[in-house]
């Protein structure tokens, strides 16, 4: 669990250098073209252990982490264990709000089950 908190704070200093650069679309780019590993059984990882090394790795980071750079990095290392996972942003109209998160077909992974009712997707990659 160790090594995989640790791929998980990589990750999160990745994505923060885009956010602390204003670089949206860098972010994105990477994401969106970040491959989908073959699962092997030697390094099998279910969903929720991947998850929970995001999480800790957030609580250990210097800053508050950001929901954008949270999932993204999260989403990088699913899809570095063979996980097809998605990267959701949404909007809510008023009052205006903006949201990320992660879902594995369909089905949010890394937050409240129901936060898609609550924001209008606006693209997921």
């Amino acid at each position: 669990m160790f090594f995989l908190i640790l791929r998980a704070y990589s990750k999160l200093i990745r994505f923060d250098s885009y956010v602390a650069q204003d670089r949206f679309d860098g972010l994105y780019e990477t994401v969106r073209g970040y491959p989908l590993k073959r699962r092997s059984e030697r390094q099998s990882h279910s969903v929720q252990e991947i998850c929970k090394a995001v999480d800790v790795a957030c609580i250990w980071y210097w800053k508050e982490v950001l929901c954008l750079q949270r999932s993204a990095a999260t989403v990088c290392l699913l899809r570095s264990y063979g996980v097809r996972a998605q990267l959701a942003i949404g909007a809510q109209p008023l009052p205006f709000k903006a949201h990320a998160w992660v879902e594995i077909d369909g089905c949010v992974v890394n937050d409240k089950s129901y936060v898609s009712e609550i924001y209008s997707v606006l693209d997921r990659c």
